[in-house]
């Protein structure tokens, strides 16, 4: 399979419901040239490969709670109005996975990716999220760890009252095109997790490369590090168009 080219923007900070409707527009735009190739295909008879387009954007978000689809409204702990006073946005989105927080000095990476040009296993495309983020994590001398039967990179997840979650992971994918994706805790402030049930599970923490290392991360050194283990084990190649305006 060819080497895939992936186009990165790194879209700063970012309002969430705003950079949803940005992935959305992303894959609507792969949904529509998928659509076309077929009606090529139909009509020709031959088999029309469709120019979908790769991405992988990068942001930081204002404090905010996300629920999956198979999330419970009951694992947020707050009611609106404490929500509203302490100025933490909630939204009910449609990616997979239960209830996280994004906020200030977390990465979160949402590749917008063809799997059909990668491999149309959904599986394995989360078992290579997670991949990129431990390999990350090993550059910071972290072990980070999958956990049986729950998705994201964990610490310690198999030592009761130790395990301790760094790296959230939930997706959707539309006729194999990718949205959403991670949140890896940098200098997360950790104290927002207290107010929810993470990923819906009670028994074990939440945790942070700030709160393990006793420093805190320069953010530009930890993306550079998630962008090349990115291309490393998606054996692709990142073209950075950070400096377009976009949104």
């Amino acid at each position: 399979m060819n080497r895939q080219t992936i186009f990165f923007r790194d879209l700063g900070s970012t309002d969430y419901n705003r950079a949803w409707e940005y992935q959305e527009a992303l894959l609507q735009q792969n949904l529509d040239l998928k659509k076309e190739a077929r009606e090529q295909s139909e009509q020709n008879g031959i088999t029309v490969i469709p120019d979908t387009v790769h991405y992988l954007l990068f942001t930081e978000h204002p404090p905010v709670y996300t629920l999956g689809k198979s999330g419970l409204k009951e694992h947020v702990l707050l009611t609106e109005a404490e929500l509203a006073e302490k100025n933490i946005g909630f939204v009910h989105t449609n990616r997979g996975g239960d209830i996280t927080f994004h906020g200030p000095a977390q990465v979160v990476g949402y590749p917008i990716l063809d799997l059909e040009k990668f491999s149309t296993d959904i599986g394995k495309y989360l078992r290579n999220l997670e991949e990129v983020i431990i390999m990350t994590l090993a550059e910071y001398g972290l072990k980070g760890e999958r956990s049986a039967g729950e998705t994201g990179v964990w610490l310690e997840p198999d030592t009761k009252g130790k395990a301790r979650k760094l790296c959230a992971i939930g997706v959707r994918c539309s006729r194999w095109i990718t949205m959403h994706g991670f949140a890896l805790n940098v200098n997360t402030d950790l104290s927002y997790f207290n107010h929810i049930i993470p990923c819906g599970i009670a028994d074990k923490k939440v945790g942070s490369m700030q709160e393990e290392l006793g420093r805190v991360i320069p953010m530009e050194e930890v993306k550079e590090k998630i962008r090349k283990n990115f291309e490393k084990v998606f054996e692709a190649e990142l073209v950075d168009e950070s400096s377009l305006s976009v949104l």
